[in-house]
């Protein structure tokens, strides 16, 4: 297995980005989606990244967003790879002319039904788990044995997300072997605001396995 891909999700500090970098992140995860508390604006962007430019990937998350706004915030130059947490269509994911990952909502009654081959585009496909009122961030673990039989199923390069933190990240590797993992909530003291001790502990943790 070639090295995991690890990325820290829902930044809003420089500080937190540049800790998160140092204890061995490979991508930090911006949220564009108003209704997150862990929402950011395109204005802030370069100031939350200064300094991992180069180092790790920046990720910008949208929910189903106008083209104009995804538009605005690529305007920055510092965005490396998209994330689409919404109804977005393959061919609304490719136009932007970057990599992408597309996030689906899993659970044992619907993950059959996903369409994950139209993505075939996308650079990973995203695992997280369902809810009826949240497009991601619940903080809750799904069936990791779905995600094993997704990452079959599919061929895909799968990344895990959804209630992960420091406690129960080798387990979730062990069982799915994916390409890369998720972490938002589970490495936080407050919304957006980072426990830089569980940040190292997560990372350490998912590198052990």
């Amino acid at each position: 297995m070639s090295k995991l891909w690890i990325k820290i999700c829902g930044i809003t500090r420089n500080s937190d980005a540049i800790a998160a970098v140092a204890s061995g992140a490979d991508a930090i995860g911006l949220v564009f989606y108003a209704a997150s508390p862990r929402a950011v604006s395109k204005d802030r962007v370069e100031e939350i990244t200064d300094g991992i430019v180069g180092k790790a990937q920046v990720v910008a998350l949208f929910v189903d967003a106008q083209e104009e706004e995804v538009n605005k915030v690529l305007e920055t130059n510092r965005i490396d790879l998209l994330q689409f947490h919404g109804s977005e269509s393959a061919q609304y994911c490719e136009s932007f002319g970057l990599p992408y990952m597309k996030a689906f909502r899993v659970n044992a009654d619907n993950y059959r039904e996903q369409n994950f081959a139209s993505y075939d585009s996308a650079q990973m496909i995203l695992l997280d788990s369902y809810s009826e009122l949240n497009p991601g961030g619940t903080g809750k673990v799904f069936d990791w044995r779905i995600g094993r039989k997704i990452k079959v199923m599919t061929e895909m390069n799968i990344v895990v997300a959804g209630g992960l933190s420091p406690d129960n990240v080798k387990a979730a590797i062990e069982q799915i072997h994916p390409f890369g993992i998720d972490v938002s909530s589970g490495v936080e003291q407050d919304y957006g605001i980072k426990d830089l001790t569980k940040v190292s502990a997560f990372i350490e943790g998912a590198r052990s396995v």
